[in-house]
């Protein structure tokens, strides 16, 4: 019985969660630099079975691809090619960030810390894994 792990995809940095091993509770993992995700992945898989990955879906408010999407989807390939056995499922990740911001201003973190994008991006793919969970339910 595996993990559920979501990303929170961007050019620079990706926000990671991962769910308890009875897909219970969302937690947020890590903030890793693109580049070096998938290999973050690979890494992480080997010390605890990944059943599922949740990546975010850019959406604009008219339904459409964002600007990054290509991106995601030759991200996707790769990750099919190293972990052939997880399911890959997207979410609608709208207003994510945006929620994750307010989260962190309630939250009362240090004006210092709220500026730390990688705190956003890794609440952000809380939220994603928050929400699928809840939907699967």
């Amino acid at each position: 019985m595996g993990r559920i792990m979501s990303i929170d995809y961007g050019t620079k940095r990706c926000g990671i969660a991962v769910s308890d091993p009875l897909k219970i509770i969302a937690n947020g993992l890590e903030t890793v630099p693109t580049n070096e995700l998938l290999r973050f992945i690979e890494t992480y898989s080997k010390q605890e079975p990944v059943e599922c990955v949740v990546i975010g879906k850019p959406l604009t408010k008219n339904n459409e691809p964002g600007k990054i999407e290509h991106l995601i989807v030759g991200f996707i390939r790769k990750l099919k090619e190293i972990c052939p056995n997880v399911t890959i499922e997207r979410v609608d990740e709208r207003y994510t960030s945006k929620e994750a911001a307010s989260i962190i201003l309630k939250s009362g973190v240090k004006k210092k810390k709220r500026r730390d994008k990688g705190l956003v991006d890794k609440v952000s793919a809380t939220l994603i894994l928050q929400d699928y969970m809840e939907s699967i339910r």
